[in-house]
């Protein structure tokens, strides 16, 4: 079955979660990290550094734990609700008030711009793109990801990522907001091994029905994390699951 999948490993940042202790304590006890801590990305040239806001800061800062060794032909699929929105909402906000647009703030605006930073700082030959499905990117992204195992490929870099968006947009949110990345390397499962799956929902499993606590990008991590044995996506219905 070409839905099935092992995380091999795995990385996160939020705000006041950090080290692996962290973050699967918070799994216990979960609730919505709030801060402005973005993460050092020491491992990066000051240079393209400064480049970032902090979403790209997070993305590629758990993408750089699970590849601290460059590893130019493994694919990496990046996945964010809003990408940079922040420095959208800037551009757009100077546009509005008869400011020319900077061509280098609109090229580190596009949603595939942070993925591009990470190619070029890791000097990336294999595939990489960026995805974006709404309330359910992690599931473009992991479905992104399948497909490449699928094709051939021994494993899979997965990143997700999103911040919160400017306050104008307060009355469009449709979930609780974070400044979060998570990032997991995926493979295929070995013969009879326990894994993980993406599909359609399964019987018995039900969304959540009361008000979600976490994005939901965040909460595919708490699931991951928790050991639960099912999270049911919020629109499509589909059904991440693990082996019993």
């Amino acid at each position: 079955m070409h839905n099935r999948f092992v995380v091999s490993d795995w990385s996160a940042f939020a705000p006041g979660l950090e080290s692996r202790e962290q973050w699967l304590a918070w799994a216990r006890a979960p609730h919505l990290p709030e801060g402005e801590q973005a993460p050092a990305l020491a491992e990066m040239p000051a240079m393209q550094r400064r480049r970032l806001e902090r979403l790209g800061r997070m993305a590629l800062q758990v993408a750089w734990r699970l590849q601290p060794e460059p590893e130019p032909s493994v694919p990496v699929v990046f996945s964010s609700r809003h990408g940079d929105i922040t420095r959208t909402f800037q551009m757009l906000r100077g546009l509005a008030g008869g400011e020319p647009l900077s061509p280098t703030h609109f090229g580190l605006s596009t949603h595939n711009a942070v993925v591009a930073q990470y190619s070029i700082a890791r000097g990336l030959t294999g595939n990489y793109l960026a995805t974006a499905g709404g309330v359910e990117s992690p599931e473009s992204a992991v479905t992104e990801a399948l497909g490449l195992l699928a094709d051939g490929e021994a494993s899979v870099l997965v990143v997700h990522c999103d911040d919160l968006t400017p306050p104008d947009y307060v009355c469009y949110r449709d979930e609780p907001e974070a400044p979060y990345a998570w990032a997991w390397r995926l493979r295929r499962p070995g013969e009879g091994e326990a894994a993980l799956s993406l599909g359609p929902a399964g019987e018995g499993a039900q969304a959540a029905s009361a008000p979600a606590l976490l994005p939901h990008g965040l909460d595919v991590m708490r699931w991951f994390l928790s050991g639960e044995p099912d999270l049911v996506a919020p629109v499509s219905g589909r059904c991440w699951n693990r082996d019993a």
